[in-house]
């Protein structure tokens, strides 16, 4: 395997520190990190303190993966990430519901959210509970026999205003933000005392069976997502 596929970069910014992480994937360890803590009462994202930081950070990581850094997972922790819980029932006129059903209702519960959010972008959508002719489930039951499938679902979200001044900075280093990470979320999702970067790379690949994963198509012809969800992968 190549060695650059076996790495990723990591940005967390919080309100007590930046951090910032080259990880292993394959053996699961931090090959480079730096956090620099902050002020707590001072300006929440200063971008002029983060610029320094990156300019401390990103040549060492580079020197050290030997490659260029292009994109970066950033997570994020603020007051401004905001949940909302929304609730979507649709009748079913098959015999019984299967993959396909679940994930048309889940694009229709998604497009729903952006026509009425739409200076919001969505960093999380996870279905909270599955309600089969009104009976409560946890996870999804393939083939069930059901007239009316409802979802429970919770997004997290942030302003597109953050997303435009934090790519600002990066593209500065022609870094693109590959994806946005709830921090707390994250944190949240682990009882075990592991590695920031670690937590976020096992969410990304499907910690939580019953989080939507958006992932863009390749060049290959696989419609709008390549995958659009983890819960059957």
């Amino acid at each position: 395997m190549n060695k650059d596929l076996e790495l990723e970069y990591y940005l967390c910014i919080s309100p007590d520190k930046f951090g910032i992480y080259l990880f292993d994937k394959k053996n699961l360890i931090n090959l480079y990190k730096e956090e620099l803590f902050i002020d707590k009462n001072s300006k929440f994202l200063n971008l002029d303190n983060l610029k320094k930081f990156l300019d401390n950070n990103i040549f060492k990581i580079e020197k050290l993966s030997g490659k260029f850094v292009e994109n970066i997972f950033l997570i994020f922790e603020n007051e401004k990430i905001l949940n909302l819980e929304i609730g979507i029932k649709k009748k079913n006129y098959d015999i019984s519901v299967t993959k396909k059903y679940l994930e048309n209702l889940l694009i229709e519960c998604k497009d729903l959210f952006r026509e009425n959010y739409q200076d919001q972008e969505i960093m999380h959508m996870v279905i909270k509970k599955y309600f089969f002719n009104g009976k409560s489930y946890k996870s999804f039951h393939e083939n069930m026999k059901c007239e009316n499938l409802a979802l429970e679902i919770e997004f997290k979200f942030i302003p597109k205003k953050i997303i435009y001044d934090l790519n600002k900075i990066l593209e500065n280093y022609q870094i693109k933000i590959t994806r946005y990470v709830d921090g707390g979320y994250v944190k949240n999702s682990f009882n075990d005392d592991i590695e920031l970067s670690e937590m976020t790379h096992m969410i990304l690949n499907g910690h939580n069976e019953n989080e939507v994963a958006f992932i863009l198509k390749s060049t290959k012809k696989l419609g709008f997502f390549e995958k659009f969800f983890q819960l059957f992968s």
